[in-house]
């Protein structure tokens, strides 16, 4: 049995949304879409999108969640690249990737909940559906429910952060082997802290690939399952206390959002019933981490994972006071190396490529891109850009990403550290810093900031508060104030995107 979900004043049983899962099988056969295709998802956080994602499961399809935020050029390479035989959209976005869907992709057409601002923003002209397209509730209503043999599970095709042009599409076979199913499954589940009978609000986008994992799971052995549109600190509090929530999915933008919240309403609210946050995709600042345990008790579990590798390290609330700053140890069946640019294990301390493998997880390719796949393997290993260190519990350190390093003046610098520090000021939504050209320096450091709620911040307060925390060499050169930063398909901020202007007539990249 699935989960009972509400979003906003609509509540669905788990009999009713299996029973919806099981009409889509036939529903999607109908439209020419079988085992083995691709089912793209377009829609905002809202039941149809884990619905849609249960019934390409229960199809033995791959589902491929396509941020809603893009136009028609963006979504349409993904699902040209992945080869969409149907696509699962809200009807007020549908205008918005005008000329992006490729020739025989079917479009279902989802209309926004009522009261949500989709629906709001919907006109009588995106009511109209375009020639060919399916409505979502008539769509399944009309089909007979799937009574066949169970199909494998093919899971989702996240699109991982195009840091050099393209997102590359992550796609992975299914196990042919039930032993390393049930042990993918317990890592992913051990990581994210899913447990059956819990509760839990989905409040991350669920477009990118570990909210939707962690949704899917949820949805399979919660017995409760909220849905927010957006994230809001307050509303997270309220449904915690309202719901006995006992299980979440946070990332440190979450963590920041919670603490800012004046301390009378904080304090409004019983957040006893949480047992466990699961928190993957970026590095949490030790600060704020330890500010939430402070808050919530010893709750906050961090991940260091990848669509590619899987998850490879967990570390616990405990063990975050002991080793400050740490994305903890390689999990069961996690093969982790630290190694320099000549293949050679690097010692404790030392800062190097992170190399990973999860035996739990089959073997995976990038479609269409078999030469950037090979680029990243060495000896069965993947590295996906991150650079790290051990110390001598065997504990991982993230540095940053290495096409993030800036090198000042012979002196290498990592932006994640500064980021990690400026995230804690007040009235910073979030930020990125970056390397720009410096003709004496070689690169010097800039920071994009986003305010929060609209906050006024002033270039020098920013730099006064970072060179009270950090080495004076650390503190950005250049300020800018941005009010959204650009983001990539997998949430992370699209820094190349940043960072070009200022490269574009230095005539060198570094």
């Amino acid at each position: 049995m699935v989960a009972t979900v509400i979003a906003g004043e609509r509540q669905r049983g788990g009999a009713a949304i299996q029973a919806r899962a099981l009409r889509g099988v036939n529903a999607l056969a109908a439209l020419g879409v079988n085992e083995g295709d691709v089912i793209a998802v377009m829609l905002r956080n809202e039941p149809a999108f884990l619905e849609a994602m249960l019934i390409a499961r229960t199809a033995g399809c791959y589902s491929c969640p396509i941020n809603w935020h893009y136009k028609g050029d963006e979504a349409g390479y993904i699902l040209r690249d992945c080869g969409a035989k149907a696509l699962i959209i809200h009807a007020d976005l549908l205008r918005q990737i005008e000329g992006g869907v490729p020739e025989g992709c079917r479009v279902i057409v989802v209309e926004p909940l009522p009261g949500t601002r989709a629906a709001f923003r919907l006109t009588d002209a995106q009511c109209a559906l375009p020639a060919g397209a399916t409505e979502w509730e008539a769509w399944l209503a009309a089909a007979p429910p799937y009574d066949g043999p169970p199909r494998n599970v093919r899971g989702s095709i996240p699109y991982s952060s195009g840091t050099t042009g393209r997102p590359k599409g992550v796609l992975r076979q299914p196990p042919n082997d039930p032993a390393q199913y049930a042990r993918m499954i317990e890592i992913t589940q051990t990581a994210l802290g899913i447990r059956q009978g819990m509760r839990t609000a989905i409040v991350a986008p669920l477009y990118h690939s570990a909210p939707a994992s962690y949704g899917m799971q949820s949805l399979l052995f919660a017995d409760l399952m909220l849905i927010h549109e957006r994230f809001d600190a307050e509303r997270l509090l309220a449904d915690i206390e309202r719901h006995k929530l006992d299980r979440l999915y946070l990332v440190p933008t979450h963590f920041v959002r919670l603490l800012r919240l004046p301390d009378a309403v904080k304090q409004r609210y019983d957040v006893s019933s949480i047992q466990f946050v699961a928190s993957t995709g970026s590095p949490c600042p030790p600060d704020v981490k330890r500010e939430m345990i402070d808050w919530w008790g010893p709750v906050i579990n961090e991940s260091y994972a990848s669509s590619e590798a899987g998850f490879i390290t967990f570390l616990s609330s405990e063990e975050a006071r002991t080793h400050r700053g740490s994305a903890g140890r390689p999990m069961p069946g996690a093969d982790v190396r630290i190694l320099n640019d000549a293949g050679a294990a690097l010692p404790p301390f030392e800062p190097g490529l992170i190399y990973c493998r999860q035996e739990a997880y089959p073997e995976f390719t990038y479609i269409n891109r078999d030469a950037d796949r090979r680029a990243i393997d060495r000896d069965g290993l993947v590295a996906v850009g991150d650079v790290g260190y051990f110390d001598r519990d065997g504990y991982l350190y993230i540095c940053d990403r290495k096409s993030d390093m800036v090198i000042s003046g012979g002196v290498n610098i990592y932006p994640a550290e500064i980021e990690a520090v400026l995230i804690t000021m007040p009235g910073v939504a979030d930020c990125a810093v970056f390397g720009i050209p410096d003709a004496e320096f070689g690169e010097a450091l800039a920071a994009h900031v986003q305010p929060h709620n609209g906050a006024r911040l002033e270039r020098e307060a920013v730099r006064a508060y970072l060179r009270e925390r950090i080495a004076d060499y650390k503190v950005p050169r250049v300020v800018e104030f941005s009010e959204a930063l650009p983001r990539e398909e997998s949430g992370k901020i699209f820094k190349r995107r940043l960072r070009e202007p200022y490269w574009k007539d230095a005539g060198r990249r570094i």
